[in-house]
Protein backbone atom coordinates (compact mmCIF):
# COMPACT_ATOMS: atom_id res chain seq x y z
CA UNK A 1 0.00 0.00 0.00
CA UNK A 2 2.69 2.81 0.73
CA UNK A 3 4.28 1.64 -2.29
CA UNK A 4 1.63 2.40 -4.44
CA UNK A 5 1.16 6.23 -2.14
CA UNK A 6 4.82 6.68 -3.10
CA UNK A 7 4.34 5.30 -7.08
CA UNK A 8 1.37 7.87 -7.43
CA UNK A 9 2.87 10.44 -5.07
CA UNK A 10 5.83 10.31 -7.43
CA UNK A 11 4.05 10.86 -10.63
CA UNK A 12 2.19 14.08 -9.17
CA UNK A 13 5.87 15.18 -8.32
CA UNK A 14 6.94 14.80 -11.99
CA UNK A 15 3.55 16.81 -12.83
CA UNK A 16 4.23 19.39 -10.15
CA UNK A 17 8.24 19.69 -11.38
CA UNK A 18 7.03 20.05 -15.45
CA UNK A 19 4.90 23.45 -14.54
CA UNK A 20 7.66 24.59 -12.09
CA UNK A 21 5.02 25.79 -9.94
CA UNK A 22 6.50 27.47 -6.83
CA UNK A 23 4.88 27.14 -3.89
CA UNK A 24 1.84 29.60 -3.33
CA UNK A 25 0.86 28.33 -6.76
CA UNK A 26 1.27 24.61 -6.11
CA UNK A 27 -0.80 24.93 -2.93
CA UNK A 28 -3.84 26.63 -4.78
CA UNK A 29 -3.62 23.94 -7.59
CA UNK A 30 -3.72 21.60 -4.36
CA UNK A 31 -6.86 23.42 -2.63
CA UNK A 32 -8.21 23.52 -5.87
CA UNK A 33 -7.81 19.38 -6.93
CA UNK A 34 -8.74 18.92 -3.64
CA UNK A 35 -11.85 20.88 -3.45
CA UNK A 36 -12.90 19.07 -7.08
CA UNK A 37 -11.78 15.75 -5.82
CA UNK A 38 -13.93 15.88 -2.67
CA UNK A 39 -16.79 17.43 -5.13
CA UNK A 40 -16.73 13.76 -7.07
CA UNK A 41 -16.20 12.26 -3.89
CA UNK A 42 -19.73 13.53 -2.21
CA UNK A 43 -21.73 12.53 -6.08
CA UNK A 44 -20.24 8.92 -5.64
CA UNK A 45 -20.90 8.50 -1.90
CA UNK A 46 -24.72 10.27 -2.66
CA UNK A 47 -25.47 7.68 -5.16
CA UNK A 48 -24.09 4.85 -2.99
CA UNK A 49 -26.22 5.88 -0.31
CA UNK A 50 -29.51 6.04 -2.64
CA UNK A 51 -29.02 2.60 -4.17
CA UNK A 52 -28.37 1.19 -0.30
CA UNK A 53 -31.39 2.76 0.75
CA UNK A 54 -33.69 1.58 -2.10
CA UNK A 55 -32.96 -1.92 -0.84
CA UNK A 56 -35.63 -3.14 0.93
CA UNK A 57 -33.37 -5.99 2.77
CA UNK A 58 -30.46 -3.71 3.95
CA UNK A 59 -30.62 -4.65 8.11
CA UNK A 60 -28.63 -1.32 9.27
CA UNK A 61 -28.85 2.45 8.62
CA UNK A 62 -26.36 2.73 5.87
CA UNK A 63 -26.29 6.58 6.32
CA UNK A 64 -24.13 5.71 8.96
CA UNK A 65 -21.48 3.65 7.05
CA UNK A 66 -21.34 5.21 3.97
CA UNK A 67 -20.33 9.22 5.05
CA UNK A 68 -17.20 6.97 6.66
CA UNK A 69 -16.67 5.46 3.34
CA UNK A 70 -16.83 9.28 2.08
CA UNK A 71 -14.41 10.37 5.05
CA UNK A 72 -12.23 7.51 4.55
CA UNK A 73 -11.80 8.25 0.78
CA UNK A 74 -11.47 12.51 1.39
CA UNK A 75 -8.92 11.48 3.45
CA UNK A 76 -6.45 9.56 1.12
CA UNK A 77 -7.18 12.31 -1.43
CA UNK A 78 -5.90 15.12 0.73
CA UNK A 79 -3.22 13.34 2.28
CA UNK A 80 -1.67 11.79 -1.10
CA UNK A 81 -1.99 15.18 -2.86
CA UNK A 82 -0.53 17.10 0.13
CA UNK A 83 2.26 14.73 -0.01
CA UNK A 84 3.24 14.70 -3.20
CA UNK A 85 3.25 18.57 -3.12
CA UNK A 86 5.39 18.54 -0.03
CA UNK A 87 7.50 15.94 -2.08
CA UNK A 88 8.05 18.44 -4.79
CA UNK A 89 9.12 21.16 -2.62
CA UNK A 90 11.97 18.80 -1.34
CA UNK A 91 10.42 16.87 1.60
CA UNK A 92 10.96 13.04 2.03
CA UNK A 93 7.71 11.33 1.02
CA UNK A 94 9.08 8.32 2.97
CA UNK A 95 9.47 10.30 6.42
CA UNK A 96 6.41 11.33 6.17
CA UNK A 97 4.35 8.42 5.38
CA UNK A 98 6.94 7.18 8.65
CA UNK A 99 5.59 9.60 10.52
CA UNK A 100 1.79 9.29 9.73
CA UNK A 101 2.42 5.67 10.63
CA UNK A 102 3.35 6.36 14.11
CA UNK A 103 0.97 8.69 14.85
CA UNK A 104 -1.58 6.37 13.50
CA UNK A 105 -0.63 3.39 16.04
CA UNK A 106 -0.69 5.61 18.97
CA UNK A 107 -4.26 6.88 17.68
CA UNK A 108 -4.78 3.07 16.61
CA UNK A 109 -4.56 2.13 20.56
CA UNK A 110 -6.63 4.49 21.67
CA UNK A 111 -9.66 3.88 19.18
CA UNK A 112 -9.13 0.50 19.43
CA UNK A 113 -12.54 -0.48 20.79
CA UNK A 114 -14.07 2.12 18.47
CA UNK A 115 -13.00 0.13 15.35
CA UNK A 116 -13.89 -2.77 16.58
CA UNK A 117 -16.85 -1.60 16.99
CA UNK A 118 -17.19 -0.02 12.96
CA UNK A 119 -16.00 -3.84 12.27
CA UNK A 120 -18.75 -5.32 13.80
CA UNK A 121 -21.11 -2.71 12.35
CA UNK A 122 -19.87 -3.81 9.17
CA UNK A 123 -19.76 -7.86 9.65
CA UNK A 124 -23.62 -7.21 10.90
CA UNK A 125 -24.22 -5.33 7.93
CA UNK A 126 -23.02 -7.43 5.41
CA UNK A 127 -24.23 -10.92 6.82
CA UNK A 128 -28.22 -9.03 7.03
CA UNK A 129 -28.77 -10.14 11.21
CA UNK A 130 -31.31 -7.96 11.52
CA UNK A 131 -32.95 -4.40 11.41
CA UNK A 132 -34.74 -1.74 13.91
CA UNK A 133 -38.36 -3.26 15.05
CA UNK A 134 -36.84 -7.14 15.07
CA UNK A 135 -37.17 -9.04 18.25
CA UNK A 136 -33.74 -10.93 19.34
CA UNK A 137 -31.98 -12.91 21.47
CA UNK A 138 -28.14 -11.88 22.48
CA UNK A 139 -26.73 -14.35 24.73
CA UNK A 140 -28.59 -13.91 27.97
CA UNK A 141 -30.29 -10.72 26.90
CA UNK A 142 -33.70 -10.44 24.99
CA UNK A 143 -35.45 -7.48 23.41
CA UNK A 144 -36.50 -5.60 20.34
CA UNK A 145 -33.95 -3.55 18.32
CA UNK A 146 -34.70 0.24 19.05
CA UNK A 147 -31.86 1.90 17.36
CA UNK A 148 -28.40 0.82 15.40
CA UNK A 149 -25.81 3.34 15.19
CA UNK A 150 -22.00 2.61 13.33
CA UNK A 151 -20.78 1.44 17.15
CA UNK A 152 -23.69 0.31 18.68
CA UNK A 153 -26.79 -1.58 19.18
CA UNK A 154 -29.59 -0.36 21.36
CA UNK A 155 -32.28 -2.79 22.64
CA UNK A 156 -35.37 -2.29 24.71
CA UNK A 157 -35.30 -5.51 27.26
CA UNK A 158 -37.92 -7.50 28.69
CA UNK A 159 -37.74 -4.97 31.73
CA UNK A 160 -38.47 -2.20 29.58
CA UNK A 161 -34.89 -1.18 29.81
CA UNK A 162 -32.96 0.20 26.92
CA UNK A 163 -29.55 -1.65 26.71
CA UNK A 164 -26.69 -0.42 24.24
CA UNK A 165 -24.48 -3.67 23.16
CA UNK A 166 -21.44 -2.57 21.14
CA UNK A 167 -21.74 -3.88 17.34
CA UNK A 168 -18.24 -5.92 18.09
CA UNK A 169 -19.61 -7.81 21.18
CA UNK A 170 -22.99 -8.29 19.13
CA UNK A 171 -21.08 -9.58 16.33
CA UNK A 172 -19.04 -12.52 18.51
CA UNK A 173 -22.40 -13.24 19.71
CA UNK A 174 -24.92 -15.70 19.24
CA UNK A 175 -27.97 -14.04 17.86
CA UNK A 176 -30.86 -15.51 17.47
CA UNK A 177 -34.04 -12.97 15.42
CA UNK A 178 -37.05 -14.79 16.73
CA UNK A 179 -38.83 -12.15 13.90
CA UNK A 180 -37.53 -14.09 11.43
CA UNK A 181 -39.53 -17.33 12.85
CA UNK A 182 -42.58 -17.54 10.85
CA UNK A 183 -44.36 -19.33 13.77
CA UNK A 184 -43.49 -20.11 17.55
CA UNK A 185 -42.91 -23.28 20.04
CA UNK A 186 -45.63 -23.95 23.00
CA UNK A 187 -44.16 -25.95 25.55
CA UNK A 188 -46.30 -26.18 28.22
CA UNK A 189 -46.62 -29.60 31.24
CA UNK A 190 -49.62 -30.07 32.62
CA UNK A 191 -48.92 -31.77 36.15
CA UNK A 192 -51.91 -33.49 37.38
CA UNK A 193 -52.27 -34.98 40.52
CA UNK A 194 -51.15 -39.09 41.59
CA UNK A 195 -54.44 -39.74 42.73
CA UNK A 196 -56.09 -39.28 39.11
CA UNK A 197 -57.71 -42.24 38.12
CA UNK A 198 -56.68 -43.48 34.70
CA UNK A 199 -59.50 -42.66 32.76
CA UNK A 200 -59.21 -39.40 33.85
CA UNK A 201 -55.49 -39.40 32.73
CA UNK A 202 -56.76 -40.23 28.94
CA UNK A 203 -59.21 -37.52 29.09
CA UNK A 204 -57.10 -35.10 30.41
CA UNK A 205 -54.80 -35.47 27.00
CA UNK A 206 -57.82 -35.65 25.12
CA UNK A 207 -59.30 -32.80 26.75
CA UNK A 208 -55.93 -30.55 25.55
CA UNK A 209 -55.91 -32.22 22.16
CA UNK A 210 -59.76 -31.02 21.75
CA UNK A 211 -58.37 -27.47 22.97
CA UNK A 212 -55.18 -27.21 20.50
CA UNK A 213 -57.73 -27.88 17.70
CA UNK A 214 -60.69 -25.80 18.27
CA UNK A 215 -57.73 -23.20 18.34
CA UNK A 216 -57.43 -21.13 14.71
CA UNK A 217 -54.09 -19.61 16.13
CA UNK A 218 -52.72 -23.21 16.77
CA UNK A 219 -51.22 -25.54 14.12
CA UNK A 220 -52.47 -29.15 14.04
CA UNK A 221 -49.15 -30.48 14.22
CA UNK A 222 -48.95 -30.65 17.47
CA UNK A 223 -47.74 -33.44 20.40
CA UNK A 224 -49.64 -34.83 23.39
CA UNK A 225 -48.07 -36.90 25.85
CA UNK A 226 -47.54 -38.69 29.00
CA UNK A 227 -44.27 -36.99 30.00
CA UNK A 228 -42.94 -38.19 32.96
CA UNK A 229 -43.46 -38.99 36.39
CA UNK A 230 -42.28 -35.95 38.81
CA UNK A 231 -41.82 -36.17 42.74
CA UNK A 232 -45.14 -34.29 43.68
CA UNK A 233 -47.13 -34.95 39.92
CA UNK A 234 -47.92 -36.78 36.85
CA UNK A 235 -46.96 -34.51 33.73
CA UNK A 236 -48.37 -34.16 30.24
CA UNK A 237 -46.54 -32.45 27.88
CA UNK A 238 -47.70 -30.19 25.32
CA UNK A 239 -45.68 -29.27 22.06
CA UNK A 240 -46.86 -27.58 19.47
CA UNK A 241 -46.89 -23.92 17.05
CA UNK A 242 -48.18 -20.80 17.32
CA UNK A 243 -49.68 -19.05 13.95
CA UNK A 244 -47.64 -15.96 14.75
CA UNK A 245 -44.29 -14.82 14.70
CA UNK A 246 -44.84 -11.76 16.65
CA UNK A 247 -43.85 -12.23 20.55
CA UNK A 248 -46.85 -9.98 21.62
CA UNK A 249 -49.50 -12.05 19.97
CA UNK A 250 -47.90 -15.24 20.73
CA UNK A 251 -48.06 -14.96 24.53
CA UNK A 252 -51.70 -14.17 24.17
CA UNK A 253 -52.21 -17.64 22.02
CA UNK A 254 -50.68 -19.35 24.32
CA UNK A 255 -52.76 -17.64 27.19
CA UNK A 256 -55.68 -18.00 25.72
CA UNK A 257 -54.77 -21.92 25.41
CA UNK A 258 -53.94 -22.34 29.07
CA UNK A 259 -56.80 -21.06 30.48
CA UNK A 260 -59.11 -23.24 27.80
CA UNK A 261 -57.08 -25.98 29.04
CA UNK A 262 -57.56 -24.90 32.79
CA UNK A 263 -61.05 -24.46 32.55
CA UNK A 264 -61.88 -27.84 30.64
CA UNK A 265 -59.71 -29.74 33.39
CA UNK A 266 -62.26 -28.41 36.07
CA UNK A 267 -65.39 -28.80 34.72
CA UNK A 268 -64.33 -32.80 34.07
CA UNK A 269 -62.91 -33.05 37.98
CA UNK A 270 -59.08 -33.21 36.90
CA UNK A 271 -56.84 -31.73 39.66
CA UNK A 272 -53.57 -29.87 39.10
CA UNK A 273 -50.67 -30.88 41.28
CA UNK A 274 -48.53 -28.59 43.35
CA UNK A 275 -45.45 -29.73 44.91
CA UNK A 276 -46.50 -31.58 48.40
CA UNK A 277 -45.38 -34.01 50.87
CA UNK A 278 -46.72 -37.20 52.54
CA UNK A 279 -45.58 -37.46 55.99
CA UNK A 280 -46.92 -41.50 57.53
CA UNK A 281 -46.71 -41.66 61.24
CA UNK A 282 -45.71 -44.85 62.95
CA UNK A 283 -47.93 -46.05 65.62
CA UNK A 284 -46.53 -46.92 69.37
CA UNK A 285 -46.57 -50.48 70.39
CA UNK A 286 -46.02 -50.00 73.76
Amino acid sequence: MIDEIVSFADKLDKIFATFKVDLIAGTIINIILIIVLFKLTDIFINKLKERFIKSEDSPLPVDHIIPLIGKIIKFLIAFILIASFLQSQGYSLTSLIAGFGITGLAVSFAAQQTISSIFGTIALLSDKVYKIGDYVKINDLEGTIEAISIRSTKIRSLENYIVTVPNDMVANSIISNVSEANKRRIDVIFGVTYDTPDEKLKRAIEIINEAAIENHDIYHDFNTFMHELDSSSINIRFIGYAKTKSYDTFVKIKGAFLLDVTSRFRKEGIEFAFPSQTVYMGKNEN
